[in-house]
């Protein structure tokens, strides 16, 4: 049976990861400065987090939230701490797509509204109520239908207070650095007025951290620059290391009732395990100060390179905007130096998203090829 082709696929085939790296079916070695969409955040096969699942796999795997699971409660504890969220409940969930149509379920539910405020360029997730409120028209089939969600302009504070003046607004949703369309930032100003905007209407302010937050921006999630607290908080990716675990961090001002939310895998045993040795990691190793550490490397050894333009976002979230499109760039870091990156819809735009944990010398052999006129 052939596999439904809808990727465009590198013309590798991965078998092993460690570290920093991935090694293909011959044993050869590439360097990963993509994690798979900054899914990798604590680096390929890390011990502890092999130990942790090993050692789970021969307890518990799984079973349904249909009874007391300690490592749900276990997790939700370490979460809250390291996050600075103590009050906060958590829900779990499978992915990020998932945790976004919690959240949007959850702000209809508490308003009795349905109008969202989203922003162009955004990506929250490919299922119904996430793609809608997705800026991609050309993944959205006819049943996917967006006519409840307003599209501004990221960094508009006119058109954000305009928009709240003429519509009776549930929720706005935004990505405090926006990933797949090229990393753009929401400014500080931009999310404060949305919180002071949410209080004034009795909306619900939720920041989609799902690729932007765990650490990965130098503070655990990147709307805390902004010195904000959303109403909700999306998470994904980042969260197991490539284990499928998603979820929300849910104010307490929103009071849960049995069955208005659900999920057959959300929370189980073994990706629960996961998800606290990430935490585990992320702290012991301090991973969050590395992250902020080896991103202002990064731009401090890039800003004077001719060829770029921009170094957008924070920590280990960045885009490199050059003067050209980096198609043939990015295949040429593919397939002569072995070296794995990511696209953006901004099509001058390299996204690096690594493990937290890649060392300023890890990251010199991609700076040292970039600063080689020859290669670009």
């Amino acid at each position: 049976m052939p596999l439904f082709d809808v990727y465009p696929l590198l013309a590798i085939e991965l078998v092993q990861g460690k570290g920093s790296y991935v090694y293909d079916k011959n044993g050869t070695a590439y360097f990963d400065l993509y994690g798979g969409h900054a899914v990798i955040s604590v680096g390929h096969n890390h011990p502890d987090f092999v130990a942790a699942m090993q050692k789970q796999i021969q307890e518990l795997i799984y079973y349904s939230n249909s009874v007391h699971l300690p490592l749900q409660t276990v997790l939700a504890d370490k979460l809250c701490a390291v996050s600075s969220y103590p009050d906060y409940q958590l829900f779990l969930c499978n992915s990020g797509a998932e945790a976004n149509e919690n959240a949007l379920k959850l702000a209809s539910f508490f308003n009795q509204r349905k109008k969202v405020i989203a922003f162009k360029g955004a990506f929250h997730g490919r299922t119904h109520g996430a793609v809608a409120i997705t800026d991609a028209p050309k993944i959205k089939a006819p049943i996917n239908n967006d006519a409840h969600v307003l599209f501004l302009e990221l960094n508009d504070e006119t058109a954000l207070e305009n928009a709240f003046t003429a519509n009776e607004i549930s929720a706005v949703i935004i990505e405090p650095i926006q990933g797949v369309n090229g990393i753009y930032e929401a400014n500080a100003s931009f999310l404060q007025k949305i919180r002071s905007l949410c209080d004034n209407y009795q909306a619900l302010f939720i920041a989609d951290e799902i690729q932007c937050g765990y650490g990965r921006t130098g503070k655990f999630f990147a709307h805390q620059w902004a010195n904000v607290k959303p109403d909700i908080i999306s998470m994904a990716k980042g969260m197991g290391n490539g284990f499928p675990i998603g979820g929300i961090l849910v104010s307490p001002k929103i009071k849960a009732e049995y069955g208005m939310l659900g999920t057959t895998f959300g929370g189980a045993p073994l990706a629960c395990s996961a998800a606290i040795a990430v935490l585990d990691i992320l702290i012991n190793e301090q991973l969050m100060e590395n992250a902020h550490a080896v991103g202002e490397h990064i731009k401090e050894n890039l800003k004077h390179v001719p060829v770029i333009k921009q170094i957008r976002g924070r920590g280990l979230m960045l885009g490199i905007e050059f003067e050209f499109p980096v198609k043939e760039f990015r295949n040429t870091l593919v397939e002569k130096h072995h070296i794995l990156t990511g696209n953006a819809n901004q099509s001058n735009t390299l996204r690096i998203l690594p493990h937290l944990g890649i060392s300023k010398d890890e990251i010199n052999l991609l700076l040292d090829i970039i600063k080689l006129p020859s290669e670009v």
